[in-house]
């Protein structure tokens, strides 16, 4: 049970109307065989049961958003603008309800949660608005009496294939781009947190989501997705998760040459020079490192102190570490539960490994007694740059620390990945802010600061994470094409 901000007690979870057990397709809800358990990583306990969609009904969906394009990207602007700003009041009027099947499912602890679905919201405002904003652009002609206009126009049907780790914001920052492009969409979320997303379904329809434009398909992916990846009428697709997975769909998508926005794996450095302000940099660097239980692609891996001040930020950064709580989602703690057992094994191989090469162990590194999937917040120091954490993604709540003697230096081994989503800088040296800026290979750099992202920014990054942007105009100009006028005046 939880309680929501006015602390009464809501219903228990089956009993809420927007936790449905089956796929939305052209406007129904749908039943299939067999069905999966969602269970509540916090205790292991299925709290739903989904039924998964097979091929069949992932063809179906194709050719329900296929059907269902004309007329909604015909709509005038403003109209789908409309529809976007009803679902929107949707959300915002079922938050609560939204925060509970979350928590749930994910094991987010409430006030995330909360700060997820508000965020999850703003996506859909945003482009209710820039829905109204795709112009035509002119251009000066370089013809004697000839007009060139560049129209924007919808690509047509889009797969969105969104991850556990953010199982409602993901959705809206995908879908809502892509409607106020006037493109329809099948969707299928993770198998873990499905219920999200089939709750954001519901709403759609509530909201008056014509039948055919918004399809979300739970159950296997490969079952679900690979027809999609195929399928001639699927014009685009979006997917957040693994660089791994994304790999893959890049190689199924070839043949029918898709538009492909990937967002992709993390390995974010946490630079911190001696001139930093250390409170500041503390504070942050517990934020980037520990937010979603550390299962969240922009969290800081590897985080690199200036030898100057090294000893003492490590001293502070374990003591703001050591008063981090851990607990189920439900009773809000700092640190909730990692979403599978196979996390929680890659959080023991790493820091074992770090450890043989050298690394010392200053606090955590082991299971929590909350339960199977709970892990320590753990802090490695002196961790050299061949242990594992400092090469692969670590996705949970263990951060390594190790120090660096000048700035080419530290941004020789930043740069030393094959990732390149997010950068953390703290520094109060104007010059070395532009400096760091332009030398890190990374889509987005903080500076002195941690929370970044938000509707209005193009999120997204360079070398293997990923492809394309999210958010901002950009975000929507992914899911359009430009086609070239030329009107002869002769």
């Amino acid at each position: 049970m939880l309680a929501t901000k006015n602390d009464e007690q809501t219903v228990p979870l089956k009993q809420l109307p927007l936790v449905k057990s089956g796929g939305y397709i052209d406007g129904t809800w749908r039943q299939a065989e067999p069905s999966f358990a969602v269970t509540d990583p916090a205790t292991g306990e299925a709290i739903a049961t989904v039924d998964a969609m097979d091929a069949n009904m992932a063809e179906e969906a194709v050719a329900a958003a296929w059907n269902a394009f004309g007329a909604w990207a015909a709509l005038l602007p403003q109209d789908r603008s409309l529809v976007l700003k009803q679902w929107h009041a949707k959300i915002v009027e079922s938050r609560e309800q939204l925060v509970q099947i979350m928590v749930a499912e994910q094991g987010k602890p409430i006030s995330e949660a909360r700060g997820e679905i508000d965020y999850a919201a703003s996506f859909v405002e945003f482009y209710a608005e820039e829905a109204k904003r795709a112009n035509v652009e002119g251009i000066t002609s370089h013809m004697k009496d000839a007009e060139v206009e560049l129209w924007r126009e919808p690509i047509g049907v889009v797969a969105l294939i969104t991850p556990w780790n953010f199982p409602s914001a993901m959705v809206t920052r995908k879908a809502a781009a892509a409607l106020a492009a006037g493109c329809t969409i099948v969707a299928h979320p993770s198998q873990e947190t499905p219920l999200s997303a089939l709750a954001l379904a519901q709403l759609a329809h509530e909201a008056g989501v014509p039948a055919g434009v918004f399809n979300v398909l739970p159950g296997d992916a490969k079952t679900v997705v690979t027809p999609w990846c195929s399928d001639t009428r699927v014009r685009a697709l979006s997917f957040t998760g693994s660089t791994e997975v994304g790999r893959l769909l890049y190689r199924q998508c070839a043949g029918t040459v898709k538009r492909l926005v990937l967002e992709l794996g993390g390995h974010a450095p946490f630079i911190v020079f001696a001139d930093a302000d250390l409170d500041r940099a503390v504070s942050e660097a517990i934020a980037a490192k520990f937010a979603t239980s550390g299962q969240d692609c922009l969290g800081a891996n590897r985080m690199f102190i200036a030898r100057e001040i090294y000893s003492e930020f490590c001293k502070r950064f374990i003591k703001a570490a050591c008063v981090l709580t851990v607990d189920a989602g439900k009773d809000d703690p700092d640190i909730g539960p990692l979403m599978h057992e196979r996390l929680v094994q890659k959080q023991e191989a790493q820091v074992s490994d770090a450890m043989s090469k050298g690394a010392r162990l200053a606090l955590g590194g082991k299971r929590h007694s909350a339960g199977s999937l709970f892990f320590e917040p753990t802090v490695l120091v002196d961790v050299p740059d061949s242990a594992d954490i400092m090469r692969e993604e670590t996705f949970g709540p263990v951060a390594a620390l190790t120090p660096f003697d000048s700035e080419d230096e530290v941004v020789r081994r930043a740069n030393d990945t094959e990732y390149g989503l997010v950068a953390y800088v703290h520094t109060q040296n104007p010059k070395r802010i532009y400096r760091m800026s332009r030398a890190l290979e990374f889509g987005m750099v903080a500076i002195n600061r941690t929370s970044v992202t938000g509707p209005p920014i193009p999120f997204g990054g360079v070398k293997q994470s990923g492809l394309g942007r999210e958010g901002a105009r950009h975000g929507l100009e992914e899911f359009t094409e430009i086609k070239y006028v030329c009107r002869d005046w002769s």
